[in-house]
């Protein structure tokens, strides 16, 4: 295809973007994905509304039914794949499989529903998959100090918090950015170690 970058030969990186219902991730990996993003969305309908808690979000019609996938080339040598996961508690079976192979991830928080993104949180925790938390602002959302998500959160000092605006592809990729320069943090430490 015209105009697209030639990727044969480069390292492929697979980051996942992870949070609450209605985060704004697949905002996120339509904002940064130099490709059409493959999103498998479905509207939002009253049997599921029973079951979808649309405090907060009471504007969202549709929700991620499976995955969002983007890709973003960094250089000649690096490509990130975005793998944008389902929100909702009864798609998280394909999490599992979906961090196969994942070197890192962003889960995305939304200060108005917090809570949300605990089960992203424990999820990486866990499997010990490096992550960041990017706050997106929503408008009208109250905006908090890094260090009161933190807390709020009750993630460590290591792990980097960052305010980005979902919609916006620069903001979006700064939180890219951030999370690979925390990847080689992470990996430099380690060697360090060894």
């Amino acid at each position: 295809m015209a105009g697209s970058p030639d990727l044969e030969g480069a390292q492929a990186v697979k980051i996942l973007i992870a949070g609450g219902f209605g985060a704004g991730k697949t905002t996120l990996v339509s904002a940064v994905s130099e490709i059409k993003p493959l999103r498998t969305e479905e509207r939002l309908s009253e049997l599921g509304a029973a079951v979808d808690d649309l405090t907060g979000v009471g504007g969202k019609t549709t929700t991620t039914v499976a995955l969002d996938f983007g890709r973003i080339t960094i250089s000649s040598d690096v490509v990130l794949y975005l793998f944008g996961t389902p929100g909702q508690d009864r798609f998280w079976f394909m999490w599992k499989e979906m961090s196969v192979g994942a070197l890192g991830a962003v889960v995305l928080a939304d200060t108005r529903r917090l809570g949300d993104c605990f089960g992203a949180l424990d999820f990486f925790e866990s499997r010990n998959i490096p992550f960041i938390v990017a706050v997106n602002c929503f408008d009208g959302a109250d905006i908090y100090e890094e260090d009161e998500v933190r807390q709020a959160l009750d993630i460590g000092a290591h792990v980097p918090v960052q305010q980005c605006d979902a919609r916006d592809r620069r903001s979006s990729k700064q939180v890219l950015v951030r999370l690979l320069e925390y990847l080689m943090a992470t990996a430099m430490a380690h060697q360090r170690y060894r």
